[in-house]
């Protein structure tokens, strides 16, 4: 594809573009940047700033602008979404559809060339159901605070830590969960942050806490209805990029090592990952050939119903041509990832997926959007 390129990174659900000096895809703006100088291709990498918890049409309304604003007059527009992400994505460039925006739809829609998502919950994902409730509101607030920390910091002080585990040990129960425990260490997390940062941060969850419409949507039944109305765009090329974390077990419990941080990461990932993978069998999607044979070739199986990242289960990801299919959990794809110095993991998954994987992926991705695909 030659010419001028503009790519759209679109964060996902309770994304942080640039919350307290951290950026949600710093490291994919550095690859993607030196990519496409190495491939001699002319491309500017705009972040779209999406209400975290919107409503899919108010993020995709944002999309919208954001490219109408900056796509200039010529040049491919490629839209790329982490997460839900992928959804506003889909829905922006949609024929047909009625966003909440003065922005001529059509305009920016004839122009865009690619739409990828990565990790994104096309049929939905269970954790949806249990983060809309009260309980899984103010889990989703502590867990998006702790990301941040420990993106931030690099590890959780050792006095939250002592505290984890048995919050989270019957997490997916939904009992033995204390609101007020987590409410106090959300304060203490707090504090660890300077005066400046802190702000940005509390001004962030007092915006997530006026607008949460985007949870209910998010869940299987509510993605059966945004697939009902929601069409692919006839000459735009749809692709996605499939995660599938480690299972956690009496392995990956061991492979945590003795360290009290490591541990209590990986109690948190066990129980995000039990509610992940509660897909009702009767709402798994069915894969066409070409899906399945890409997962098969990546897996060595096709993943079952209680496949998932961590956050999204494996079978709702595929969306259009599978791009590439990644052992990793829902951040490290972003590269939050193990791999220090340079990347900082959010949760102990033993995924294994490290910088190596990380530049793998993202040169699929580049290679998908700019016609220089490597051989596999």
């Amino acid at each position: 594809m030659p010419g001028r390129h503009h790519l759209y990174l679109v964060p996902g659900f309770f994304g942080f573009t640039n919350l307290g000096g951290l950026k949600y895809f710093a490291h994919v703006l550095d690859f993607l940047r030196a990519r496409s100088r190495a491939l001699g291709v002319r491309a500017e990498i705009h972040v779209v700033r999406t209400h975290p918890t919107a409503s899919l049409p108010q993020r995709a309304a944002r999309v919208l602008e954001t490219v109408a604003e900056t796509m200039g007059r010529e040049g491919a527009v490629h839209v790329i979404g982490h997460s839900s992400g992928g959804l506003d994505a889909r829905l922006a460039v949609a024929p047909g559809v009625s966003l909440p925006s003065d922005a001529n739809v059509e305009r920016v829609a004839r122009r865009v060339r690619t739409v990828i998502t990565v990790a994104t919950p096309h049929h939905g994902t269970p954790l949806a159901s249990f983060f809309a409730s009260l309980l899984g509101q103010r889990l989703l607030r502590f867990l998006s605070l702790w990301t941040v920390y420990v993106l931030r910091f690099g590890r959780l002080p050792i006095s939250v830590v002592a505290k984890l585990g048995a919050l989270f040990a019957r997490l997916d129960d939904h009992v033995g969960l204390n609101i007020a425990l987590l409410d106090q260490l959300f304060g203490q997390l707090l504090t660890d942050f300077s005066p400046t940062r802190r702000g940005a941060v509390e001004t962030f969850f007092a915006e997530v806490s006026r607008d949460q419409a985007l949870l209910p949507q998010l869940t299987p039944e509510g993605m059966e209805v945004f697939n009902a109305t929601t069409r692919d765009r006839p000459g735009v090329r749809y692709g996605s990029v499939v995660t599938r974390a480690r299972p956690p077990g009496v392995r990956s419990t061991l492979a945590a090592g003795l360290d009290p941080s490591a541990q209590a990461t990986h109690a948190l990932y066990q129980a995000l990952y039990r509610l992940a993978s509660r897909t009702p069998r009767g709402r798994v999607p069915a894969l066409p050939p070409a899906q399945a044979r890409r997962l098969r070739r990546a897996y060595g199986n096709l993943p079952g119903p209680g496949a998932n990242d961590g956050i999204v289960p494996t079978r709702s990801q595929p969306w259009g041509e599978v791009i590439h299919a990644a052992q990793a959990d829902h951040l490290d794809v972003i590269g939050h990832l193990h791999d220090p110095p340079r990347h900082t993991d959010w949760l102990t998954t033993g995924s294994g997926f490290d910088a190596e994987h990380f530049e793998a992926l993202w040169a699929d991705v580049a290679g998908y959007v700019f016609g220089r695909r490597r051989r596999p």
